[in-house]
């Protein structure tokens, strides 16, 4: 019996309102054998999202539990009482089958999983073209308050800091020459050739 090779890492980081997610979900259409990794979250469901798709959705007290057990890869307490990390479980699992793992975590999440797993892992962050074009972002997507804008615009202040920790920055002012960069970078690191698909 072939031995399945274990699949790579492909951390994504980013500034909240980056386009991230975007960048993410396209790339994933590109590459059938990527897989995602599904974070785990204390924070509330929000509509529209499913659990186990979106996040794992897990209580203050389940998540801190989990902590105490060494059950993740990397965990952020990213504002109080709302924890998000990556199971080990999830990730040994996606390799072992041969898929890629795909994860769009914190920048502190993603440092970690990079020094935990090193020339396995690919880092690469998302940057927006200026810190006003990311605040007009997230006023335009109607989804925060005014005091949940200001404190998403201080933190990626000082997660732009984390920048040049990373192997490869995608700035994305233009947003599918971002995705066409982060293509051509995934495949490259891969060891495949890219496919380049128009919208």
């Amino acid at each position: 019996m072939t031995k399945v090779q274990k699949g790579k890492l492909i951390i994504f980081s980013a500034p909240s309102g980056s386009g991230k997610t975007t960048i993410v979900h396209w790339l994933m259409k590109q590459i059938p054998e990527l897989a995602f990794s599904v974070s785990a979250t204390s924070r509330k469901i929000r509509q529209g999202e499913t659990d186990g798709k979106d996040y794992h959705f897990l209580s203050v007290k389940d998540f801190k539990q989990r902590i105490r057990q060494n059950a993740f890869v990397e965990w952020e307490e990213v504002y109080e009482n709302q924890f998000y990390g990556t199971l080990i479980s999830e990730v040994e699992r996606l390799r072992n089958e041969g898929r890629h793992v795909v994860f769009d975590v914190d920048v502190k999440g993603g440092m970690n999983i990079k020094r935990l797993y090193g020339n396995d892992a690919l880092a690469i962050f998302v940057q927006p073209p200026s810190i006003e074009e990311l605040e007009k972002r997230l006023r335009s997507r109607n989804t925060d308050s005014d005091e949940s804008i200001r404190k998403r615009v201080k933190k990626a202040d000082y997660e732009l800091q984390y920048a040049k920790n990373f192997d490869v920055v995608i700035i994305n002012d233009n947003l599918e020459e971002a995705e066409q960069k982060t293509l051509k970078v995934v495949t490259e690191f891969l060891g495949r050739d890219p496919v380049i698909h128009k919208r």
